[in-house]
């Protein structure tokens, strides 16, 4: 089994940075496909970025704006987020799971972290 845990959200002014670690416990973590997702009360979660055999996607509005990356060294997965906006604030999860050939099936999910972002 994995286990994730989230952390370094935050209240942030617009155009501001902030940095999400989701830290991984389990010997096969670097195995896994990994991403980040986001949602707001009233919305469907959404998927923000992962990780597929050492290939990074985003979601067309972000891209620019956010990065991931993964240190499994340290079991460690990140999410760099610049130049953020009001639209941004969400609650964070970083999940992970397996691919195959009809798609990811995400498997491990974190508690989530909160990120805020004023006018």
């Amino acid at each position: 089994q994995v286990q994730l845990v989230e952390s370094g959200g935050g209240l942030v002014q617009a155009g501001g940075s902030l940095r999400l670690s989701c830290a991984a416990s389990g010997r096969t973590f670097s195995t896994y496909v990994v991403g980040w997702f986001r949602q707001v009360p009233g919305k469907e979660r959404e998927i923000v970025a992962r990780i597929i055999g050492g290939n990074t996607a985003y979601a067309d509005p972000l891209k620019g704006r956010f990065t991931m990356s993964r240190d499994n060294a340290k079991n460690t997965v990140y999410l760099q987020m610049n130049s953020l906006k009001p639209e941004d604030t969400a609650v964070y999860y970083c999940a992970a799971g397996t691919d195959s050939y009809i798609g990811v099936q995400w498997r491990y999910w974190g508690q989530g972290t909160q990120v805020t972002v004023s006018s």
